[in-house]
């Protein structure tokens, strides 16, 4: 009997051959899919019934996070008032496998009435979803990847891949940006990175601020106290130069005895990485691994010190 990993292998590959197998079956129906939702000046209604219909929802949602506002509604439900959101602006998507869903196929002459678009998606381009709509979408497959061919798994996987390349197009035709993504999903961990800037996360009481011609052995006591691992060098308010920690130990591996002889000028980078406080986190990351360096300074527009954010800061 094979092992349970055998099978897994066998469905991945079944389900993959599927999909692919999408590609020789686009025409210029995903076209005018894309240009009619890409027009829309309503929602993209999703709809469809039973595995269809929770492919459906995760489409309406991958559709709706990225710039193309659209929901998920039950067929059956129209008929106890949910037709009500609809409008002429609207376009609607509906799925079946077979295309002959009677549920759905009730619905569909309302959408009509309406002069609403429709794109079909389904197995069988004969059938009569695919008649009756505005463009449609071929997701036949051989066969699904249950041994039996009767539970929807190639063809609900085939459904749900036709379903994000609507989406990924969209996001092409629109040029959606990460910070737009990120608008969509204010609560996620990339939305707070893409949203977070330096003012927000950065350190700014009782900063280790220093004069360059203090003596490295008082610049110690004071770095360490900031627990920034650094010092910030002002002349009358403006910053003239950076020590951190990794400076002092050079400088003591160096000069040994007549470290603390030495002045903070002596070690200090004089063009220390800065930011306004506008600047996110995702560029701030970007300085942080382009210079090598763990901490950058804010700074307001007559480079006086706002605050530090240090690499920590900015793992959110």
């Amino acid at each position: 009997m094979k092992e349970a990993k055998e099978y897994a292998i066998q469905c991945f590959k079944d389900e993959a051959e599927a999909v692919l197998g999408l590609a020789s079956q686009l025409d210029d129906s995903f076209d005018e899919a894309v240009r009619l939702m890409f027009e829309c000046k309503g929602k993209i209604i999703v709809t469809g019934v039973g595995k269809s219909g929770h492919i459906g929802a995760k489409i309406a949602a991958t559709l709706s996070s990225t710039g193309t506002p659209s929901f998920f509604i039950n067929p059956l439900d129209v008929f106890h008032g949910d037709l009500g959101v609809m409008t002429s602006d609207d376009v609607v998507l509906a799925i079946s496998h077979s295309g002959q869903t009677d549920e759905l196929l009730r619905f569909i002459p309302m959408v009509l009435q309406m002069k609403i678009p429709i794109i079909g998606m389904s197995g069988n381009p004969q059938s009569l979803l695919a008649k009756y709509s505005t463009c449609h979408l071929n997701v036949f497959v051989e066969k699904e990847a249950c041994p039996m061919n009767l539970a929807p798994t190639s063809s609900t996987m085939a459904q749900l891949a036709m379903g994000d390349a609507l989406a990924i197009a969209l996001i092409e035709k629109r040029n959606f940006q990460p910070r737009d993504f990120a608008q969509f999903h204010p609560g996620g961990e990339l939305g707070k990175r893409l949203l977070t800037t330096a003012q927000d996360v950065m350190f700014k009481d009782d900063l280790p601020v220093l004069p360059p011609e203090m003596h490295l052995g008082e610049a110690i006591i004071l770095v360490s106290k900031g627990k920034l691992g650094l010092g910030i060098a002002e002349v009358n308010g403006k910053i003239v130069g950076l020590i951190t920690d990794g400076d002092i130990r050079r400088a003591m591996e160096k000069w040994q005895a007549e470290f603390f002889n030495r002045t903070v000028s002596d070690i200090m980078t004089r063009t220390p990485k800065t930011v306004k406080p506008e600047t996110k986190i995702t560029e701030i990351q970007r300085i942080m691994n382009k210079y090598k360096v763990h901490s950058v300074l804010v700074i307001d527009e007559e480079n006086h010190l706002l605050g530090v954010v240090d690499h920590y800061s900015c793992m959110i």
